[in-house]
């Protein structure tokens, strides 16, 4: 599905990636950490054609979905309008949706029990409101490629978990390939196939979950002590910082 070798890419002048080399199946999921800056959100841009490389190779097959972490528009377009959007491809220069395409987002909109947001205006929903409309507009576009840029930055706990759980299911039930980007590598843990930790330009470590995702590489991924931490009576785990403050002062 995704195939990247020696993949250099600069921006403004700047070289942001060097000789970045993945591949990712059909129906896997990959999760992309990495410290602020390093260059996730160029990796990101990369893959769905907004930025080109300067040299080595990259291969999608497939068409691409795509949801940004923020998005907000300059008109009154309702949350139903904003989902609508993403049939633009089915749809032809001058072409007008249908019963089909209002069908299929409200799919969607069901799926991810947004079906109130319907008439409501895009940008009166709050952060984590718009994301889930986001969402169902990239699936609407019947992509078989979807890539997030941090999908669950602005949602509580209970919508982030609608939001794994959808995205297990695309890939269990539809086969769908997804790429996200995340902060949080317990959800890498959850639903992650395989795992892309970004420690600079030039430097990262790929491959699967259970390898490329331990408490020494997220050490050295955020410069900071990470634990790894078993729940009790359960086959489950998780990884958390050993913050490095004492009483109030920064340490170092």
């Amino acid at each position: 599905m995704i195939e990247a070798s020696d993949l250099t890419v600069e921006r403004g002048g700047k070289t942001i990636l060097e000789s970045y080399s993945l591949s990712l199946e059909r129906a896997r999921i990959l999760a992309v950490l990495g410290a602020n800056g390093v260059g996730k959100t160029t990796l990101i841009n990369t893959l769905i054609g907004i930025l080109k490389p300067k040299s080595g190779r990259l291969s999608i097959d497939g068409p691409v979905g795509f949801v940004p972490q923020l998005f907000e528009v300059p008109f009154a377009y309702s949350a139903l309008d904003i989902a609508l959007m993403g049939r633009a491809r089915h749809l032809g220069l001058f072409g007008a949706p249908g019963r089909k395409d209002y069908e299929i987002v409200r799919h969607y909109f069901h799926l991810l029990g947004i079906e109130h947001f319907e008439p409501q205006a895009f940008n009166a929903l709050s952060g984590g409101q718009r994301q889930l409309v986001m969402i169902a507009q990239a699936l609407a576009s019947e992509c078989e490629l979807l890539v997030l840029d941090e999908p669950c930055a602005a949602l509580d706990y209970k919508n982030q978990d609608k939001v794994l759980a959808l995205l297990e299911h695309l890939r269990d039930e539809h086969a769908m390939t997804i790429v996200f980007s995340t902060h949080m590598p317990q959800h890498a843990v959850e639903i992650a196939t395989d795992a892309l930790l970004m420690l600079s330009g030039s430097d990262y470590v790929c491959g699967p979950t259970a390898d490329a995702l331990s408490a020494e590489n997220l050490s050295a991924l955020y410069d900071l002590p990470i634990a790894r931490a078993d729940f009790k009576g359960l086959s489950k785990h998780t990884y958390a910082p050993v913050f490095r403050h004492e009483g109030g002062r920064l340490d170092g």
